[in-house]
């Protein structure tokens, strides 16, 4: 009953631009945390951002945070990920976690947070 659904990748010139959807089905508004992580070949994966359930607060790490911007659209049950001045490095598969959480202000930690729910992840490439 509880799915998340990611899209928007692609291939991208470094420069460039992609905005990425997660689209959540069967949780209640408002009320689940969604984090972003990506994973490159031979990497661990990442945690790059993580929005509240209001969507009031927002965290990135650092090797996005002037360039990744996170937001939500809770009537759409939609969280986005603008990427902005995408490189090489950027390369990897993206995807979206959610948090289920009792107040909509808690914006869980990245690397310490045990996420219960998972997309399918989207592709992004970043070549010239």
């Amino acid at each position: 009953q509880l799915q998340l659904v990611e899209s928007g990748g692609g291939l991208v010139q470094p420069g460039g631009s992609l905005r990425l959807s997660c689209l959540a089905s069967g949780f209640i508004s408002g009320y689940y945390a969604i984090g972003w992580f990506r994973q490159a070949p031979g990497k661990e994966r990442e945690g790059i951002s993580v929005i509240s359930g209001s969507g009031g607060r927002t965290d990135y790490a650092d090797s996005v945070k002037d360039r990744f911007t996170i937001s939500r659209d809770n009537a759409k049950d939609t969280v986005y990920l603008q990427m902005n001045s995408l490189q090489p490095e950027d390369t990897a598969v993206y995807l979206c976690a959610a948090l289920r959480v009792r107040n909509g202000n808690i914006l869980p930690p990245f690397r310490r947070t045990q996420w219960p729910y998972w997309g399918q992840g989207t592709q992004v490439t970043v070549s010239s």
